[in-house]
């Protein structure tokens, strides 16, 4: 005969009730957390020009921060081949991230082309693999998909080098409200089980 809780059966630690238990007392700081990152995905979409410029510059530190790492990864390698590869690629990254912070707007330009292209290429691919699904499977919904991944991306393309203004806040934005309406309803759920 077993000796395991239902709460530790599965897996043998702490279970997802257990867990879950823990967060209801604090649904309102998840709700509060919600409703801060919503109203930061609202500030951003109300300056989409501010928004992309923040985010961009905000990558390029990432990306001088990875750069250096990078570099003193090749200082600790212990060949010469591979120590100038990655001294190489680290100043790479550092030079574009400083590219990025020096003129933010500039590198969202890039930034978006690449989004646009990357966009028209996998709806091109989704379609594609849509039509060689077997029947029975939901090819339609792929299908629709990469149409919609397409339209968009030709959308961006067919506007850049403007759509590069307003395209990254506008995403950010838009996410930044997803994800805070997410939790407010993690939040909320929680609370009616209490």
């Amino acid at each position: 005969m077993s000796t395991t809780t239902p709460d530790n059966a599965a897996y043998g630690g702490p279970s997802l009730r257990s867990g879950i238990d823990t967060l209801r007392s604090r649904w309102g700081w998840i709700v509060a957390v919600g409703v801060l990152i919503s109203l930061c995905g609202l500030i951003a979409l109300g300056s989409v020009v501010m928004a992309t410029a923040v985010s961009v510059t905000v990558v390029g530190f990432m990306m001088v921060v990875s750069g250096a790492i990078e570099m003193a990864h090749g200082f600790a390698s212990k060949s010469w081949g591979r120590f100038f590869l990655w001294i190489l690629l680290g100043a790479l990254y550092a030079l574009a991230g400083v590219f990025a912070i020096m003129n933010p707007l500039l590198a969202a330009s890039v930034l978006t082309l690449m989004l646009g292209a990357g966009l028209v290429a996998s709806g091109i691919v989704r379609i594609i693999l849509a039509f060689q699904m077997k029947e029975g499977a939901p090819w339609g919904w792929v299908a629709l998909s990469g149409l919609v991944t397409l339209l968009l991306g030709g959308m961006i393309l067919a506007h850049w080098p403007v759509s590069s203004l307003y395209v990254l806040g506008m995403f950010l934005g838009i996410d930044l409200i997803f994800a805070g309406t997410g939790w407010i309803a993690m939040g909320m759920a929680l609370r009616r089980r209490t």
